[in-house]
């Protein structure tokens, strides 16, 4: 479960980025919102690099790089879903494709904590 976990980090750090890209480039966005990504996804590639040796720290390390992960997103996807006012999310992105994206990153980094933090213990070196 810890590769698995390892690959999806990879997978999801590397498409925040990717989409982050694609959803900013040409729109004039500020880049604090850009580099939130840039940063939760570098968190999540260097997080699953350096749990490749198990380790209580490390561990913590990965579960904190999911944490960070979902944090982010929390308010991303939530203020997209609950958006009231109709304006439109300034993306290259339809509006709802990218609430759907910002949805499943979500949840998957919440699964991704919760899976790291339940794994079992490391073997003792």
């Amino acid at each position: 479960m810890a590769r698995v976990l390892q690959v999806w980090a990879l997978i999801l750090g590397a498409s925040l980025v990717i989409g982050e890209t694609i959803r900013s480039w040409g729109q004039g966005r500020p880049l604090a919102f850009v580099l939130d990504d840039f940063l939760i996804g570098g968190g999540l590639i260097l997080g699953a690099a350096f749990f490749r040796a198990d380790s209580l720290r490390r561990r913590a390390a990965f579960a904190a790089a999911w944490a960070a992960s979902a944090g982010g997103l929390y308010g991303s996807f939530f203020g997209k879903l609950l958006d009231t006012t109709g304006a439109g999310f300034h993306s290259n992105i339809p509006d709802d494709l990218l609430t759907g994206l910002i949805g499943a990153a979500y949840a998957t980094s919440l699964f991704g904590m919760i899976a790291t933090i339940a794994l079992r213990e490391p073997r003792a070196n």
